[in-house]
């Protein structure tokens, strides 16, 4: 279990006693939140300090795995009427305690929140318990849900306080964060991501040849983000209830891939998987679900997920509309990629010959296998799709399966570039490059393929 314990300080001398039912229920994480009081120097703050300490240690240290006090940097006390900055004092019996307490020290509630989240994350725990006075928990609350996401299961406690004369204080619940305090509680985050360097190597964007420049294109690997976690490490792009990266983190992702391809993110549209074949035409109204989009809106920005599936990007410069499709196995077998095709036909005029077709990196055959009743599909499209069509699980090939069907569908073979360059690397052989699903499991980061009309 993790213990955390914040520290700052308001225009309030306050001292810290323990809510009776406060230590009544276990979580894998406690986080204690004192970061809006201020702590003097004097020999009761110090005993009372010393209190909940011993409370927590007692209370639930044969169970836990980490204990951590967190400072803010600028934490401030008084002492003869002075205001100084200092650390914590070790003084009164709190020297071998704070031995079995790590003290991180952070200038902000974003960057104390997301420390947090990596120690948490660190250990895999996902059950925590804020002990918070009641006048910030709705403040807590707002910061937790932008962190964090619906893997962690997060129980609230009241931490009431009293003033350094012995007076009890209780403080007023505050239910309501307004959109102004929202939006800057956003904005700290944001800033606060925003100053992180990116992990495992450069930002770096795969482009082809056959898209002409009037188009923004490109296809993703896994360098450059700022994402921690090793499997969404570090250029993941997608947020989920599943997984552990935030929508902030994920935003930040996609803000330095905007600024780096020279696209908007305000017109930023990615599809909503579902593994089937339905297609969303920019301008009609919007599915609950689809596997492709296509558009001729200029300025706009539409992406296909892949991890494993092909993230497929369509482009028609004669009649300047584009597509994008998402083709997982299921997928590849309804016809997604032909049936962007055929929207792009009824919706904007274009002619099969115009369009060109690009597949982005996806799992290969050396590592993708089906069991056989699900293979015997894609034998009977083609058999050069199954190596070891008599096994149990034989391998298929979905990249070999893809552009059959654009090519009986009438694509231009020159038109498909599904080789080349590292498009065609499999994303489970290349963990330097690339996630993937086959290779990492339920918590696996996402690469996008991406395409937009020049304005």
């Amino acid at each position: 279990m993790i213990y955390i314990i914040l520290y700052s300080y308001t225009n309030f001398y306050l001292q810290v006693i323990w809510h009776k039912s406060i230590l009544s229920r276990m979580a894998e994480a406690v986080l204690i939140d004192l970061f809006d009081l201020k702590l003097n120097s004097q020999k009761n703050c110090h005993q009372t300090l010393l209190k909940t300490l011993n409370a927590v240690q007692y209370h639930h240290a044969a169970k836990a795995k980490f204990l951590c006090i967190m400072c803010c940097s600028n934490i401030s006390y008084e002492r003869d009427g002075e205001q100084d900055n200092c650390e914590l004092e070790t003084g009164n019996g709190l020297s071998a305690l704070l031995k079995e307490f790590e003290i991180v020290s952070c200038p902000s509630m974003a960057a104390c929140l997301y420390t947090i989240k990596q120690k948490i994350d660190e250990r895999n725990l996902s059950s925590i318990k804020v002990i918070v006075p009641r006048h910030r928990k709705a403040l807590m609350k707002a910061f937790i849900d932008q962190l964090f996401t619906d893997v962690y299961n997060f129980e609230f406690e009241d931490l009431q306080v009293t003033l350094r004369g012995g007076l009890f204080k209780q403080s007023i619940e505050i239910n309501i964060i307004t959109a102004q305090e929202l939006r800057e509680i956003q904005n700290e985050i944001e800033t606060f991501l925003r100053s992180l360097p990116a992990l495992r190597g450069e930002l770096t964007i795969i482009t082809s040849p056959l898209i002409p420049d009037i188009f923004i294109h490109g296809f993703t690997t896994r360098t450059g983000g700022i994402s921690y976690i090793p499997t969404l490490s570090s250029f993941n792009l997608f947020s989920s209830s599943k997984r552990r990266d935030p929508k902030a983190v994920v935003q930040e992702n996609l803000r330095r891939l905007a600024n780096a391809a020279g696209f908007n993110m305000e017109k930023f549209y990615r599809i909503k998987t579902h593994h089937s074949n339905d297609i969303w035409i920019m301008g009609r109204k919007e599915p609950d679900s689809y596997d492709g989009i296509t558009t001729n809106q200029r300025g706009v920005t539409i992406a296909a997920l892949g991890a494993d599936c092909i993230p497929i990007v369509f482009a028609d410069p004669v009649k300047k509309a584009c597509g994008v499709a998402h083709a997982g196995w299921k997928g590849t077998l309804l016809g997604v990629a032909m049936a962007t095709v055929n929207a792009m036909i009824a919706e904007y005029g274009c002619s099969l010959e115009d369009i060109v077709v690009v597949l982005g990196p996806s799992v290969g055959p050396c590592c993708f296998t089906l069991p056989r009743e699900s293979a015997e599909a894609f034998h009977n499209l083609h058999p050069a799709c199954v190596q070891l069509f008599d096994s149990p699980n034989p391998y298929i090939d979905i990249r070999k399966a893809t552009r059959i069907l654009l090519e009986r569908g009438g694509i231009l073979p020159r038109n498909i570039q599904d080789q080349n360059q590292d498009l065609n690397l499999c994303t489970s052989c290349h963990p330097d490059k690339f996630f993937s699903h086959v290779r990492d499991g339920l918590n696996f980061g996402t690469q996008i393929g991406f395409i937009s009309i020049r304005e």
